[in-house]
């Protein structure tokens, strides 16, 4: 039983952002990656339930990175299952340079939805084991909870918990490369989606220690979401993304900054 599964990767200029590093929607989409890679082999992936029509959805995220991969190194991802219930299964992923110090970490948590229905399943028909988890601690903190963000000319006494959009309401309509396999909106394009809501300046003086993202409904082909920024004093940025025409909430993301040593 391979409770841990690592890959070593090299990372190009073309997987890099503005600052040299990589870029968040390329972790993002190897974390993705390497976690479908592990359940495969574990006989708990997406091939095992083709037959149910059901396969394997990132529901939350939590990120927080120490130091990230620079161009032309060589990095390296290891995952492993910390827990499962019968509705989810949360996974941890390390990144580590090629010494194999610890860069940063991910919590994601997963569940199989139905691809016919829409629906969430249980994970009864998969066959986990006690033996596929491993007790390997993972040093972050597990994401917190999700919070409505109000637009920035709403009237009235804050609900507690809330918070309040410090920026116009930005509106965008999902477009057919946003998609993935399941026909929803991928989770890196949702993370493309945020970032741009950045300036080159913002982000050169500046970067993402921790990024928390939480998952409410799908978005899909068509739809047009609205995005609500929320900047706290500190300089950390909430963003709420909802349908524009139901209100629905889709999305919850909370990025932590830290100054960038000149």
């Amino acid at each position: 039983m391979q409770q841990e599964y690592s890959q070593r990767f090299f990372l190009s200029a073309g997987e890099t952002n503005a600052e040299g590093e990589i870029s968040l929607p390329i972790l993002v989409t190897k974390i993705i990656d390497i976690a479908t890679s592990h359940a495969n082999a574990l006989g708990i992936g997406n091939p095992s339930m083709s037959h149910l029509h059901c396969g394997w959805v990132l529901s939350r995220l939590a990120l927080e990175m120490e130091k990230a991969p620079k161009v032309n190194t060589y990095y390296n991802l290891t995952t492993w299952v910390e827990t499962w219930n019968k509705h989810f299964s949360e996974r941890i992923i390390m990144v580590s340079n090629d010494e194999g110090e610890p860069l940063g970490y991910a919590r994601t948590i997963w569940m199989v939805i139905d691809t016919e229905t829409r629906e969430s399943r249980d994970l009864t028909h998969l066959r986990l084991t006690e033996e596929m988890v491993s007790d390997r601690v993972c040093p972050i903190a597990r994401q917190g909870k999700h919070q409505t963000v109000l637009p920035e000319d709403f009237e009235g006494e804050i609900p507690r918990r809330a918070l309040k959009a410090t920026a116009p309401a930005w509106e965008y309509r999902f477009k057919y490369c946003d998609l993935d396999f399941y026909r929803h909106v991928n989770t890196v394009r949702y993370i493309s989606l945020l970032l741009n809501r950045f300036t080159l300046e913002e982000m050169d003086r500046k970067r993402i220690r921790r990024m928390e993202l939480s998952f409410m409904r799908e978005g899909l082909y068509g739809m047009t979401a609205r995005v609500l920024r929320s900047e706290s004093s500190d300089g950390d940025v909430s963003f709420a993304i909802s349908e524009k025409e139901t209100g629905e909430e889709l999305l919850f993301a909370r990025t932590i900054f830290e100054n960038v040593e000149c």
